[in-house]
């Protein structure tokens, strides 16, 4: 397995693990925090497209900016 991509799946299991427990230990369901540790990781995946859309549209920018003379 690709070391990116092992290093990817830990962080995932360990992202999903502390958002469950941390769900579990503020509501005390185990369903509500299994919904939240799999409904959170994937809103922020979507920020994240967005997130790293706009800083390449800002990027692209100052770089229109700075050679525009």
């Amino acid at each position: 397995m690709d070391r990116n991509l092992a290093k990817t799946l830990s962080y995932l299991s360990l992202h999903l693990i502390i958002g469950f427990s941390v769900a579990y230990l503020m509501t005390g369901s185990l369903a509500v925090a299994g919904g939240i540790a799999l409904v959170e990781p994937l809103a922020n995946a979507v920020a994240f497209y967005f997130h790293e859309r706009f800083w390449e549209g800002r990027r692209a920018a100052s770089f229109s900016l700075v050679h525009a003379h």
